[in-house]
C-alpha cells in the first residue's frame, strides 16, 4: 500500500512544505469522503482528526514547532488576518482536488495550547442527489413530490445540526430548477453554489439577516424561495406571510422530529391557524451510517437479543425479524465495518386531522400520534426498514434513537 502523502510531508522533518502539507491535508480528507478536518494543539503534539460518516478518527500526529507555520497558511488561503490570534476567526477558500472543486469552510479559535483550526468540506456533491440516493423510501418520496409541486405553502425540514436537512432542501430545489420560475435563497452559510439559482448569504455585519435578507427577496419577484434556518419570531413571521402570498417556501428548524415543529412555530408567536394553512409538510431526518458492502455479513439476533430489542423499540418495529446485516471491518472502510450514511425520515402531511389538532394547540405527542395514525411512517421504523433491507445495521438505528 502506497504511503501517505502527509506522513511522507511529515517525516521530511524541518525540510517539509507546510504549503503542500495543509493541500495534501485537505486532499487526504476529500480521498475519505470526510466532511471535517480538526487540528487540535496538545501539549507535546497537534492531533488531526477527519470526521468520516459522521465520526472522529484520529489520523496523523504533527509537531508542535510547526502549528503556527500550518494555521498562518490556513489563514492567508482563508483571507483572514494573520496577526490575530486571540479571537475566533470564521473564513472560507475553493481548492480544487481531481479535478474537482471544493469550498473549504474554516473556524479558527485561541484555544489552551495555540490556536485551532477546523475545516470544512464542501464539495459540489448536491448536483449528484436524488430522492432515491438519499435514502427517501417510495411512500416518503411520494409525499414529498406532491408537496412540493404545490405553488405555495412551506415544506419545514427538521432535525438537530448535521443530519443533512439542507441537502435535502438543495436537492429538492434542483428537482423544482425550471428555466420556468425563479428561485432565490438566503443561506448562511452558502454550503454549495447550484447554476441557475440566485443565492444570498447573510451578512450579519452589513444587517443582511434572514428576516431582511427575506423581505429584499420577495422584491425580486420569486416563485421559490429558500430561507436556511427560521431561528427567530420574525424570520418566522416572514416566512409564514410569504407562503401565504402564493410562494413555496423552503426552510430548517431545530427540533427533534416532525411533530415538535409545529408547536416550535407557536413558541415563535405564529398564530395556529396560520400554521395550519401554510405548512405543506414537516419532514423529520436523521443520518444514519451504511453497511461496508465489501464487508457485509447476515447476523442472526438471539432470543434474548430479540426480547431487549422489543423493549425499547415501538410495538411491531421488529415484526418478529431476526435476520439483520453488519459489516466485519475491511481496508475498504479502515476497519469500521461501515462505508457512507443515508438519512432515514419521517414525512408528516399537515392536512386533515393533523391540522385539526394544530388549530387546537395539541402537544407534539398528540400530532405525532394522530400522523402516525393517518399513515406517517416514524423515523425509527424507516430505521428498521433499512436495518432489515441490510442498509444499516440495528446498533446504528439505535444509536439514533438514544440521541
Amino acid at each position: 500500500m502506497q504511503e501517505n502523502k502527509v506522513e511522507t510531508q511529515l517525516k521530511l522533518g524541518a525540510n517539509l512544505s507546510i504549503i503542500n502539507l495543509v493541500n495534501d491535508l485537505v486532499e487526504e480528507a476529500h480521498r475519505l469522503a470526510a466532511s471535517d478536518i480538526h487540528i487540535d494543539p496538545e501539549t507535546d503534539a497537534v492531533k488531526v482528526r477527519f470526521r468520516v460518516d459522521g465520526v472522529l478518527q484520529d489520523m496523523h500526529s504533527m509537531p508542535r514547532s510547526i502549528l503556527s507555520e500550518v494555521i498562518t497558511r490556513i489563514k492567508i488561503m482563508s483571507g483572514l488576518r494573520t496577526d490575530e490570534h486571540q479571537a475566533a476567526l470564521d473564513g472560507r477558500f475553493r481548492t480544487s482536488v481531481d479535478e474537482r472543486s471544493i469550498d473549504v469552510r474554516v473556524s479558527i479559535a485561541p484555544a489552551y495550547h495555540g490556536e485551532n483550526a477546523v475545516l470544512r468540506l464542501l464539495s459540489d456533491q448536491a448536483q449528484e442527489f436524488s430522492l432515491e440516493s438519499l435514502g427517501f423510501a417510495e411512500e416518503n418520496r411520494k409525499k414529498l413530490l406532491q408537496a412540493i409541486h404545490r405553488p405555495y405553502g412551506m415544506i419545514l425540514a427538521t432535525g438537530p445540526t448535521g443530519s443533512g436537512k439542507t441537502t435535502t432542501l438543495y436537492t429538492i430545489l434542483k428537482i423544482l430548477n425550471t428555466r420556468e420560475v425563479s428561485i432565490i435563497t438566503i443561506e448562511d452559510p452558502i454550503e454549495y453554489s447550484i447554476s441557475g439559482i440566485n443565492q444570498i448569504q447573510v451578512n450579519t455585519r452589513t444587517g443582511l439577516t434572514f428576516a431582511h435578507g427575506l423581505r429584499s427577496i420577495l422584491r425580486q419577484d420569486p416563485n421559490i424561495i429558500m430561507v436556511g434556518e427560521i431561528r427567530d419570531s420574525e424570520t418566522a413571521g416572514l416566512a409564514v406571510n410569504t407562503a401565504l402570498t402564493g410562494h413555496l417556501l423552503l426552510s430548517t428548524l431545530h427540533t427533534n422530529d416532525a411533530a415538535t415543529t409545529l408547536p416550535r412555530l407557536l413558541d415563535m408567536k405564529i398564530e395556529p391557524y396560520l400554521i395550519a394553512s401554510t405548512v405543506n409538510i414537516a419532514l423529520g431526518q436523521r443520518l444514519v451510517r451504511k453497511i461496508c458492502k465489501d464487508c457485509k455479513e447476515e447476523l442472526k439476533i438471539t432470543p434474548t437479543e430479540y426480547k431487549s430489542l422489543s423493549e425499547v423499540l415501538p410495538v411491531g418495529t421488529l415484526a418478529r425479524h431476526h435476520v439483520f446485516w453488519r459489516g466485519t471491518g475491511c481496508d475498504s472502510c479502515r476497519n469500521s465495518g461501515y462505508k457512507g450514511r443515508v438519512g432515514i425520515h419521517e414525512v408528516m402531511v399537515i392536512d386533515g386531522p393533523v391540522r385539526e389538532a394544530v388549530l387546537q394547540k395539541a402537544p407534539a405527542t398528540d400530532i405525532r400520534t394522530i400522523a402516525v395514525a393517518q399513515g406517517m411512517t416514524t423515523m425509527v421504523e424507516d430505521g428498521f426498514a433499512k436495518a432489515r433491507e441490510g442498509i444499516t445495521t440495528i446498533e446504528e438505528v439505535l444509536r439514533m434513537l438514544h440521541e
